[in-house]
């Protein structure tokens, strides 16, 4: 698949990038390549082959949200940049 200079341009604006137009010329060749790769990735049977989550068998092992104090309160609320009384202070975000 050929990506065009248009093509780049556009997702360049979607990214919001200025580009030169020695950069639009390759980025381009590198997008095609890309996707060259994608389309012989995608034309593989797959079919057999079982999902994965991780290629390392890495398990997320969850540990029990249990509530501990936090030994220096001051030295971390000093760090704050605003605080009231023993919290931080934050911009309100919500009306």
């Amino acid at each position: 698949m050929s990506v065009t200079e248009a093509d780049v341009r556009r997702i360049a604006k979607l990214a919001r990038l200025r580009l030169s137009d020695d950069e639009v010329s390759r980025y381009g060749g590198q997008l095609s390549k890309i996707l060259e790769a994608m389309a012989e990735l995608g034309a593989l049977d797959t079919s057999g082959v079982p999902a994965t989550s991780s290629v390392t068998g890495a398990v997320n092992e969850p540990r029990a949200d249990e509530p501990r104090p936090f030994p220096d309160r001051e030295r971390l609320l000093d760090n704050a940049p605003e605080r009231e009384g023993p919290y931080f202070k934050v911009r309100k975000v919500l009306e």
